[in-house]
């Protein structure tokens, strides 16, 4: 590895045995540690067009694969710029380990060139921040980055080494295939104790009107199945947060699509009906809480791997249960016992609702002829092996709603978490289709989405990364204008003068891009999209949406009067 300083070869090996499989980040000055990994058998090295791009894509692969992912980050602005997304990747736990360099210490504060307080700005986003001020202390370093970035609740780790540690001596070590290698770092799974589980249990028990909440630490945790047992066991519907989504498949009888925001009427009333929740992986955020109003009354049994979770978000537990996702569940579900009789009228109840939904908003029953709900029916057809990619703009909100999107047995999704960046779904897509195991991957965004999330296309281009875009274009910044109209605010500043030629660029980047005349035109644009992604390319499908098409989360908690079309009074 000529050229490459010993350190960052030290860096490679470690990073590799202990688990790391991919780096994403843009090439420095000098060869540095994406130079490193670019050599080294063990790793793939990814190189991105922007900072920020390239967190994002951090995210999503770390998100699919579980695996720890290592961003690579040069002192001051690429440190600044991957910061909006280091925020959101702490928002959904996603296990990333950034490694940064630091500028000589004889420039620190005095105006050294791109000096900059990284760790003030890291303290948005971890609370695990290592200096590496001696080469000796550069693999105790990373190994431990990695080991924070799993355990406990999962999230960024950061190490800042220093120029001076770059350019020392790097003193032996084992070899990475050596007798006393560590390998892997591990996932550590813990479950309550027997007394705690069975005090749960007995409460549980107790319930009338019970509700399993799923959320993004359960699907982390492959909690599927052992939720789907608990819940056939207790008698209790399941519904999920956003992030939540995937964990078990939203075509099994006892799945309600999501709660808060995202909840589908009437299914918001299986939400507000239980008197019991049991919360596995959920801290329970704003978005979840939105329109809940009994939930601060409700008897509430959280099972997290972070002490931090317990009334994080909503009321203090009766039960807090600090363990594994999924270890926790299989203990918990033998102690409970059959659902009792009391629990018939409200399984029936929930089932209508379901039924009501189902008629409402699926293909078999939506008949309004909205562009955006065409296109998802359409997707839930003929991708039902995709991973789907959310943003978070105002139409692709739509996807978030069960049964308009259903995510089957063979389907995935990758969201943004609370801070809900704009751009997150063009950005993640290439760290998705990375590990996309001959699934498609399909991003869901709006045209304000697609073009703030552009600089990650060329990356996807270069890899032969078959994407497909599906976007949801209303001229512009659907949210604000909305909520602008609602306040009779001017709302002209929303709508794009001279929007981006994204489909041009799709398109010598050797892409394909259309824009269906109609609805009924659709679906014969996305079957085309599958086979050019299924070759390598990427795909565009730039669909036109109506102002007033707003999804039923959106208009029940904000626009005056509250019902969506298609509501269930």
């Amino acid at each position: 590895m000529s050229g490459i300083p010993s350190a960052w070869q030290q860096a490679a090996d470690c990073l590799a045995e202990a688990g790391c499989e991919t780096v994403f980040g843009l090439p420095t000055d000098e060869p540095g540690l994406l130079d490193a990994a670019d050599a080294h058998p063990k790793l793939r090295a990814v190189g991105v067009r922007g900072h920020r791009a390239g967190a994002c894509m951090a995210i999503g692969h770390a998100v699919v694969t579980s695996r720890p992912v290592v961003l690579a980050l040069g002192a001051g602005p690429p440190f600044g710029d991957a910061v909006t997304a280091l925020i959101e990747a702490d928002s959904v736990c996603a296990p990333i380990v950034v490694v940064t360099t630091r500028i000589p210490a004889d420039g620190l504060g005095r105006g050294g060139f791109q000096d900059v307080d990284q760790a003030a700005l890291a303290t948005a986003f971890t609370s695990t921040y290592l200096r590496v001020q001696d080469a000796g202390t550069l693999t105790w370093a990373l190994r431990r980055a990695v080991h924070m970035s799993l355990n406990g609740r999962p999230g960024v780790s950061v190490v800042e080494v220093a120029q001076e540690a770059i350019e020392a001596a790097v003193p032996a070590v084992v070899p990475a295939d050596g007798p006393a290698a560590n390998g892997p770092v591990r996932r550590l799974r813990s479950v309550p104790e027997e007394p705690e589980l069975r005090r749960a249990a007995r409460l549980l028990a107790a319930a009338e009107r019970p509700l399993l909440l799923l959320g993004g630490g359960a699907r982390a945790a492959a909690a599927g199945p052992a939720a789907l047992a608990l819940a056939e066991r207790w008698g209790a519907p399941v519904m999920t947060t956003a992030a939540g989504r995937g964990t078990v498949p939203e075509n099994h009888p006892m799945v309600c699509g999501s709660v808060g925001l995202y909840a589908t009427p009437p299914l918001d009333s299986v939400q507000c009906g239980a008197d019991t929740v049991l919360a596995v992986g959920s801290r329970i955020e704003e978005t979840a809480r939105m329109g809940w109003d009994t939930l601060e009354s409700v008897r509430l049994v959280q099972i997290d791997c972070d002490p931090a979770a317990f009334g994080g978000g909503a009321a203090e537990p009766v039960a807090a249960l600090l363990g594994d996702g999924e270890a926790t569940l299989a203990r918990l579900t033998p102690l409970l016992p059959e659902p009792s009789p009391e629990r018939t009228d409200w399984l029936r109840t929930v089932a209508r609702a379901r039924r009501t939904a189902w008629l409402s908003w699926s293909a078999d029953g939506d008949r309004a002829g909205s562009p955006a709900r065409t296109a998802l029916h359409a997707l839930a057809e003929l991708f039902p092996d995709a991973t789907t990619v959310h943003d978070n703009g105002m139409n692709d909100i739509w996807s978030y709603h069960w049964p308009v999107h259903q995510v089957g047995p063979r389907g995935r999704t990758v969201v943004p978490g609370e801070q809900t960046m704009l751009g997150f779904g063009a950005g993640a897509a290439p760290g998705v289709a990375l590990a996309a195991e001959g699934r498609p991957t399909v991003v869901v965004c709006g045209d304000g989405g697609v073009e703030m999330g552009l600089d990650a296309l060329p990356t996807a281009a270069e890899l032969g990364l078959g994407i497909v875009l599906v976007v949801f274009d209303n001229q512009g910044y659907g949210w604000p204008r909305l909520l602008r109209q609602e306040l009779g605010a001017p709302a002209g500043l929303t709508r794009f003068a001279r929007p981006l030629p994204v489909d041009d660029v799709v398109c010598g980047l050797g892409g394909q891009a259309e824009s269906p005349d109609g609805v009924d035109e659709i679906p014969a644009a996305l079957r085309r999209a599958r086979e050019a992604a299924a070759s390598g390319r990427i795909a565009l499908v730039r669909i036109r949406v109506p102002d007033d098409d707003v999804p039923p989360g959106i208009r029940r908690l904000f626009l005056a009067g509250g019902q969506a079309p298609g509501d269930a009074s």
